[in-house]
């Protein structure tokens, strides 16, 4: 006699520590800002502050209304796009549960995913973008660029997820590639800043730049363990793999710092351990404790060397969002194909455990057809946003800083402004006008 088999049951275990991981995730945009903010100069702190924070609303909106049922509803072309069966989360109530956890959860979960990777492009147009324009690129990129993909690697029937068969555990393609390779082209489409190769451009704020960074390791926890979707061994292993490849990632920065430059920095300490957080991303599922290791050492001296391409290639991607998150990206999902066990994967191998050249080739595949979609895709929206209403910032605004010109703030108050207005006198006000003038 055959029994009915039981219906999903939400697990308050697996639940508890996803709505942890959920929170966490949703931290890492906050921490980005932190992060961006303190490497650009004092005149555009706050914009690179706003980039961030807007994008956790634009992307919100777009997502709840109709991206989580592209991405993750039932495929509706060949691998390629859900459906809109659950546009608005139509149907989707608190008894519905996706694996062991509800999916009211499940989606918000994945929803602090879409956001920071909207987020991380603003790095790659630091100081030059104009404000509006950003705010119509967001929904737009969001719904063209990353819906498509994130669909592609995780939703149902996705061609590179189940098609192809690549491994992704965490997102190195959706998040890590796409951001990097959009960055790149808007970066081409926007032209270099005022001064690039010329004058100075230092991080004004260190301080906040290592605790940006901290923030955002911290948010990686859930980031990466929260992917196992459940509080699980798995879950374990890849919070253990994210810490190590962390540390491997700072400690190789810092050992090219120092043999090339003779000095190991603060923004090296941390850069390097976001560039082994990023590579560590696709494969902390995949990797053992020492493929792990090895994933974020290879990330941390890569990307040290990746960042300076920009000057010998001369696009201008302000905060390293190409050198970090696009070559370490690309590090981690290829390393997949040489470093994945069975243990970790449940099945597929790489070639060094036995697993022959066919996983590599798959993981170079997905690698190939991400960056090159993500990358058409933005430029070609990036051309038609600069011709339709402008994508660049104005010189007189960029000479100026866009915080004053377009918020009309500053972040530091010094009681006397350069430009002689004295406190209490609308300083913002005041510096534009003088500027105007001057100009």
């Amino acid at each position: 006699m055959q029994t009915a088999a039981a219906a999903p049951r939400i697990d308050t275990g697996d639940t508890a520590w996803l709505l942890a991981a959920t929170a966490l995730v949703l931290l890492m945009t906050p921490g980005l800002a932190l992060f961006y903010g303190g490497m650009v100069r004092t005149k555009s702190v706050l914009n690179m502050l706003m980039m961030s924070f807007v994008s956790i609303a634009l992307v919100t909106v777009v997502w709840l209304a109709c991206g989580y049922s592209l991405a993750f509803g039932g495929d509706a072309a060949a691998g390629l796009i859900g459906g809109l069966d659950e546009a608005g989360l139509t149907g989707i109530g608190p008894a519905s549960v996706h694996g062991s956890v509800p999916t009211l959860l499940f989606a918000t979960f994945q929803l602090t995913f879409a956001i920071i990777t909207a987020a991380l492009i603003s790095g790659a147009i630091a100081d030059r973008a104009k404000f509006a324009a950003w705010l119509v690129f967001v929904p737009l990129w969001a719904l063209v660029v990353y819906v498509p993909v994130a669909h592609w690697v995780w939703g149902p029937g996705g061609w590179i997820g189940h098609g192809l068969g690549a491994l992704d555990f965490a997102g190195g393609l959706p998040v890590e590639i796409t951001s990097g390779a959009s960055g790149l082209a808007l970066c081409l489409v926007l032209g270099p800043r005022l001064g690039f190769k010329k004058d100075a451009m230092r991080p004004h704020n260190l301080p906040m730049v290592m605790l940006g960074a901290g923030l955002l390791w911290f948010g990686w926890f859930g980031f990466n363990a929260g992917s196992a979707m459940g509080a699980t061994g798995l879950a374990a292993a890849a919070f253990l793999n994210t810490l190590a490849a962390g540390c491997t990632g700072l400690l190789g920065w810092l050992f090219v710092e120092h043999r090339r430059d003779g000095h190991p920095t603060t923004l090296g300490a941390a850069s390097g351990a976001v560039a082994g957080l990023v590579a560590v991303t696709p494969s902390c599922g995949t990797v053992s404790l020492l493929g792990a290791l090895v994933v974020g050492l290879a990330a941390g001296v890569v990307c040290s060397y990746a960042v300076g391409w920009k000057f010998r290639l001369n696009y201008d991607d302000s905060l390293d969002v190409v050198g970090v998150h696009l070559v370490g990206g690309v590090i981690g999902t290829v390393l997949i194909g040489l470093f994945a066990e069975r243990a970790m994967t449940g099945g597929p191998e790489g070639l060094l455990y036995g697993g022959g050249l066919a996983p590599l080739g798959r993981q170079l595949l997905a690698v190939a057809a991400v960056g090159a979609y993500a990358f058409a895709v933005t430029y070609g929206l990036g051309r038609l946003l600069d011709r339709t209403m402008g994508l660049r910032a104005s010189e007189e605004q960029e000479h100026t800083g866009l915080d004053l010109t377009v918020h009309a703030e500053t972040a530091y108050d010094h009681g006397v402004l350069g430009h002689g207005a004295p406190v209490g006198a609308s300083p913002a006000l005041s510096s534009v006008q003088k500027a105007k003038t001057q100009a």
